[in-house]
Order: C-alpha cells, then sequence, then structure tokens
C-alpha cells in the first residue's frame, strides 16, 4: 500500500503493508514530517480522517475507507512556542510513478545548517538589475488533457519577482515553502567550494563577488544556479526554452525530474493536476499537484514540450537579444539584455521593465 502523504513544508510517499494498522500510519506520517499531533484529510474535496477513532492495532484495510494510492494532507496540531519547526518533507515521486514497481528512492533535505556565503574582500560595485515583464496578452495558462495519467497537465506562472527561477524550483520541489533565501545561499556555498568549476571565467566575475551578488534577492538566476541545484538535490532539471522548444537537461539521468518552462527572463513550472475526464480542464486546488516526475514518464516530458508549443503559439516569450526594454528610472528605451546592461553601467540605473 502507497500513501502520499503533503504536510505544511512538503511532500513525501510512504509504503505500508497490506497488514500495517492505525499506529503503523501515524508512526511514519510523523517520520516523515516530524509532527506527532496532526489532523489529516483525505479525498477531493479534502474530508476529515481522525486516527484517535480507531484503535491503534485496527487493520488500515478495515477503516472502510482504500488509502491505496489516496493523497492525505497532515496539518499540525497548534505547536507551541518552543516546538521545533517542522523538518521539509521528501518531495514525493510523481503520480505516474505509483503505479511502477522500483520507483526510485529519495533522500530528505533541511535548510537548518544553511547559512550564508563568506563576503567578499572587495565590494561588488554594480547590483542587480530588475526587469519586469510587460503584461502578457493571454494570461489564461495552457492545459492539456493526459488520459493516461488520470490528470491534466498545465502551467504554474510563477510571480515576477526576480526570482521567478528559484520560485520555480522551490515549487516543484518543496511546494508551498518559501525557501527563496536559502537556495540562494546553496547557490553561493557550492561555488565557494567548487572554485575550480565555478570560476571567474565562468562567472564573469570573481567567485567571490558572485556569491554576494546572487544572495541578493533582485539577482537572476539561470543555467548555474540550475546545474547547482540539480545536483544539490540529486534531482534532474529540464528546462523547456518556449522560443525556441529546446530543452536542457541538467543532472541528467537521475531518476526523477522537475520541468520548467524558461520564457527568456522568466520562469514557470509544469504541475500534473488529477482531474476527471475527459480531463480538459484542471480544478483541484495546487496542493494536489504533482511537480516531480518519475525520469522514465516520457509522456510527461512529450506533454510538456506541447504545451510549450501553445505558449509559442501565443508569444508567450521574450527575445532577449531584440526586445525593447524602458529604463524604470529615466525611461530610455535600449535594445536586448545587451543594451540594458550597458545602460546600467553607465548611469546606474537598475530598474528595467519590457517596454509596450
Amino acid at each position: 500500500m502507497r500513501v502520499r502523504i503533503r504536510g505544511p513544508v512538503g511532500q513525501a510517499t510512504i509504503s505500508l503493508a497490506e497488514t500495517a494498522t492505525i499506529k503503523d500510519l501515524g508512526t511514519q506520517i510523523t517520520e516523515k514530517t516530524s509532527i506527532s499531533k496532526f489532523d489529516l484529510k483525505y479525498g477531493y474535496p479534502p474530508r476529515p480522517l481522525s486516527l484517535s477513532d480507531y484503535a491503534e492495532t485496527a487493520k488500515l484495510s478495515n477503516i472502510g475507507i482504500n488509502l491505496d494510492g489516496e493523497q492525505l494532507i497532515v496539518s499540525e496540531i497548534t505547536p507551541s512556542a518552543s516546538e521545533e519547526m517542522p523538518k521539509p518533507l521528501d518531495p514525493s515521486p510523481s503520480q505516474k510513478s505509483v503505479d511502477m514497481d522500483h520507483s526510485p528512492g529519495r533522500k530528505s533535505f533541511s535548510f537548518a545548517d544553511v547559512g550564508t556565503a563568506p563576503p567578499s574582500s572587495t565590494q561588488k560595485s554594480n547590483k542587480p538589475m530588475s526587469l519586469t515583464r510587460k503584461p502578457s496578452a493571454s494570461l489564461d495558462a495552457p492545459e492539456l488533457p493526459l488520459p493516461s495519467h488520470a490528470s491534466t497537465l498545465v502551467l504554474r506562472i510563477m510571480p515576477d519577482d526576480n526570482s521567478c527561477l528559484f520560485r520555480a524550483f522551490n515549487t516543484a520541489f518543496f511546494g508551498a515553502m518559501d525557501n527563496m533565501t536559502e537556495l540562494r545561499s546553496i547557490i553561493a556555498q557550492n561555488i565557494q567550494a567548487n572554485q575550480e568549476t565555478y570560476s571567474a571565467v565562468v562567472l564573469d566575475q570573481k567567485p567571490d563577488d558572485y556569491c554576494r551578488w546572487i544572495q541578493n534577492e533582485d539577482a537572476w538566476g539561470g543555467a548555474i544556479e540550475l546545474d547547482i541545484l540539480s545536483k544539490h538535490f540529486d534531482v534532474e532539471i529540464i528546462s523547456i526554452d518556449v522560443q525556441t522548444l529546446r530543452t536542457d537537461r541538467f543532472n541528467e539521468g537521475r531518476p526523477e525530474r522537475c520541468i520548467l518552462v524558461y520564457s527568456g527572463i522568466h520562469y514557470d513550472t509544469i504541475a500534473l493536476s488529477p482531474s476527471d475526464a475527459p480531463h480538459k480542464t484542471a480544478y483541484a486546488p495546487t496542493e494536489f499537484d504533482t511537480k516531480i516526475f518519475d525520469a522514465r514518464d516520457l509522456v510527461i516530458l512529450e506533454a510538456a514540450v506541447e504545451l510549450c508549443r501553445v505558449l509559442q503559439g501565443r508569444h508567450y516569450y521574450t527575445d532577449t537579444a531584440a526586445f525593447s526594454v524602458r529604463c524604470n528610472v529615466c525611461g530610455k528605451v535600449s535594445v536586448g539584455e545587451k543594451g540594458a546592461t550597458e545602460h546600467a553601467a553607465t548611469t546606474g540605473h537598475y530598474d528595467f521593465g519590457e517596454a509596450a
């Protein structure tokens, strides 16, 4: 019996024997979430499941609820201020992998020991540029039916806050928990520890300066950050370029993957949402999303590329070499990211928006 659990800081999948009891379920939930007192809900719409209504020795197969393949939502019961915050859960395997034997295992991750990278001896002169996209003409995210998975493939759009890459990965890997600061610090620490790999030539600036820069909330992430995150969390990250439909793979060959959508100056996340036939509309709350997929499941990747083809047809991308960008300080319009960078270097203006 396999049961998905979703807690305050992530999701996981637990395996239980057919003879498992109420006590076995409670013990596994506590082990995965570090929560000792909790409420449970199951199904859609979510309905309460009170373990205290049953004897601890009662078999799960006899409680009148089929939990095999079910998702349980775990909520902590009024923790005191002195209690520790729960650790992040293991993100769960994909919905598809539930039906596969020998689904890959997964490590647990905690940000408890993540600090900040040491400051450099010299101060970086240029602060991060901030760039806001122009409003999209079509704001409705496309949805593709995926009957083979009893679900709908959707695009989960991230806010335009210069942390979209980190937010897109965080949403896929950890769910609703906000780990932006910790993820940026992980980037800096990995660069500090691997300066032969992430040299000044690769980073286009001194590693110490880059480390301080990337920890600024306005600093954009790119291929370097995706490479580090994929290796640090032992997961394959696929980035699909909307403009060209090119797929870039980071840490290829891992048993599980997440899929991000790159639209020139922005990243979003691919998600699988459970739905009713004919699966044309995703109606379930985002907490029911699956965003970590079995790497053997090629159907998901093919569908994600098709979804990006729809986005391409809607021109949901920015041509960073040729787009017009307006300085929000003085109003000057430059051409492309290069023009914006040159303007920032000569004027000290770092706040830009995509010109209409």
